[in-house]
């Protein structure tokens, strides 16, 4: 794997974990999942209301168990497609989402 690959392959996984150590750190106790109810979002542990609707319902699909379940998915195709020749397209769109983070590699 060429050393840009390999780079991006280390930016994308450093991502992942992040995301998925806030995600486990928002459901610390395992409660359930996130759901929307008109203006309000039920995040287990207490409602919080006065979103508009279509906000509330954007929030709770972000629920934390749904979040790891998107990162193990990403965590598999990253490592089905980590030894790709450069330039993998699959490597770059899983790094995309992150084009604004400031370790971006402006090569990717």
């Amino acid at each position: 794997m060429s050393s840009m690959a390999e780079k991006l392959v280390r930016f994308i996984k450093v991502r992942l974990d992040e995301e998925a150590d806030l995600a486990r750190r928002c459901d610390g106790d395992g409660c359930g999942e996130w759901s929307a109810h008109g203006h309000t979002v039920d995040f287990c542990q207490v409602d919080l209301s006065g979103f508009h609707p279509t906000i509330a319902l954007h929030v709770a699909l972000h629920d934390p168990a749904r979040v790891l379940r998107e990162i193990d998915s990403k965590r598999r195709i990253l490592a089905r497609h980590a030894r790709d020749p450069w330039p993998s397209h699959d490597l770059r769109d899983l790094a995309s989402p992150y084009a604004d983070h400031p370790d971006f590699p402006a090569w990717a």
